[in-house]
């Protein structure tokens, strides 16, 4: 399975973007997926996580300011960035999980500038 990640980009603080995560088989085969995130000299982090079932939960820090969807149409896993700040800059990766272990694909910069 390969995850290919899109629309990272530079934004002023305030700003939003959509990232696009597609999937190379169905979205209906992963249960849990989701997106990460790492920052310049920081650990990965978890951002949003999304299940079959609908279910959505969210780090406290993006809570009320990203939203994560998954689009059965174009088969994308979707990230919708607003009120973004500095402190969102880092590399988004998405990702699944097999057997509670996550698969990542490729990142995609975000850059936020003041």
């Amino acid at each position: 399975v390969q995850l290919q990640a899109s629309g990272g980009g530079l934004v002023q603080a305030g700003g939003s973007l959509r990232l696009s995560c597609a999937v190379s088989d169905s979205l209906f085969s992963h249960e849990v997926m989701g997106w990460y995130r790492q920052a310049p000299g920081k650990e990965r982090e978890l951002v949003a996580i999304s299940t079959l079932g609908d279910f959505t939960n969210y780090a406290a820090s993006v809570k009320g300011r990203f939203t994560i969807s998954r689009d059965n149409d174009k088969n994308t896993l979707d990230l919708q960035m607003n009120q973004l700040r500095p402190e969102d800059t880092a590399v988004y990766f998405c990702m699944f999980t097999v057997d509670g272990t996550p698969h990542f694909g490729q990142g995609t910069l975000v850059t936020v500038s003041s």
